[in-house]
């Protein structure tokens, strides 16, 4: 059973700052396999929609649980990706740059992205024109450092340009691996210098450079990043996955971290996974620049 007898835009709250855990979801009133952009996906494996429901209000309680704030984009029918929010934008303080998606599919979502982020008063800015770029599914800030994959899904000029325009380090990773299109699927920043990771996704280079550039880096097994254990989401140092990743788990609460798990397979069938359905709008609690500047309010 659903939440909420009617969804509705919910604009970011006045009195949200960046000391507030605030992320962006999308019910997946909608969502279904419709198409095959990916090898999860399947038209003849088809998502349950009301389990699907039942694990997305599930994933919402314990985002709400463990501190967050929860503002909601309204779901569109013919739009079922439209619920992996994580796709829709980088934000970098109170600015938005917007995706534009490789396939012409999602495509369709980048209107409704646009028309709610400029709504909660944030200064929406296109993707580099000629590239693709999708958003924070492929661009990960871990301390002052922006780590973008391309090759599947962006364009590692695109992300170039994008680091001019927010003038920051940008480190473009070529990703190898069709499971692990997005580089929110292979890495997940947990803290300034400290990340997860799932090498063989990066090429040998991709491979050198992180284990050069981030201090720590916790490799999480074959198994469990099939399970999307690197699609995480972190809130302060509580750390969100799907079920069956208890040795990264393990780990995790031996460094000091909290971590929850909760069933997203329903979404696993679409390629997504708990970082997938969320975007957070007050900046990644691993981004340097969330710290550099005064608590500022975003107004609706």
């Amino acid at each position: 059973m659903s939440f909420r007898k009617k969804v509705v835009i919910e604009p970011i709250p006045k009195s949200m700052t960046t000391s507030t855990p605030h992320i962006l979801m999308c019910p997946p009133d909608f969502y279904g396999i419709e198409y095959e952009i990916n090898p999860w996906m399947s038209r003849h494996r088809q998502a349950d929609q009301p389990l699907a429901m039942e694990q997305w209000n599930a994933l919402r309680r314990l985002l709400i649980d463990i501190g967050a704030e929860i503002s909601l984009l309204e779901p569109v029918q013919g739009l079922p990706d439209l619920v992996f929010t994580a796709n829709a934008a980088l934000i970098f303080q109170n600015r938005a740059v917007l995706s534009h998606f490789r396939h012409p599919q999602r495509q369709r979502e980048q209107p409704r992205n646009e028309t709610w982020l400029s709504a909660a008063g944030f200064t929406v800015e296109p993707a580099p024109e000629g590239t693709c770029f999708e958003g924070a599914g492929d661009a990960l800030f871990c301390g002052d450092t922006l780590f973008a994959g391309y090759r599947i899904r962006s364009d590692a000029t695109g992300h170039q340009k994008i680091g001019e325009l927010l003038d920051c380090r940008v480190i473009p990773l070529e990703l190898v691996d069709p499971f692990f299109y997005h580089i929110d699927t292979c890495f997940c920043p947990l803290a300034a210098g400290k990340a997860l990771y799932f090498p063989p996704a990066f090429d040998e280079y991709g491979q050198r450079v992180l284990a050069e550039l981030v201090d720590e880096l916790i490799e999480v097994s074959a198994e469990e990043a099939r399970r999307f254990a690197c699609n995480a989401v972190v809130v302060g140092n509580a750390v969100v996955t799907n079920t069956g990743c208890a040795e990264l788990h393990a780990q995790l609460k031996s460094q000091g971290f909290h971590p929850h798990e909760t069933p997203l397979d329903e979404f696993v069938k679409a390629g997504g996974s708990a970082k997938c359905l969320t975007l957070r709008l007050d900046g990644e609690e691993a981004a340097a620049w969330k710290y550099q500047e005064p608590a500022r309010r975003i107004q609706p």
